[in-house]
């Protein structure tokens, strides 16, 4: 059997974890080598992740659409198991 490589990923310098009330996220903007568009994934401590849809033309898009998530959200939009 063959496998392809892994594709080659850009990380963010965006990327991060964060804390709030003892409940850690990690927040991943990535982007294929290939690619312009970044991807937002937030991955919370049950291994559950959220993963926006949309591509951001920048890797500064994508981390204030989940900042904007954050704010109108709240933390706990991204607990769920």
């Amino acid at each position: 059997m063959e496998f392809s490589p892994q594709p080659e990923l850009i990380e963010s310098p965006l990327c991060r974890s964060i804390e709030q009330g003892g409940v850690s996220l990690t927040i991943n903007i990535v982007r294929l080598v290939t690619e312009r568009g970044w991807s937002l994934e937030v991955v919370n401590e049950h291994n559950t992740s959220t993963c926006w849809e949309d591509v951001f033309a920048t890797d500064r898009d994508a981390d204030a659409a989940f900042r904007a998530a954050l704010a109108n959200e709240g933390f706990e939009a991204f607990l769920g198991k």
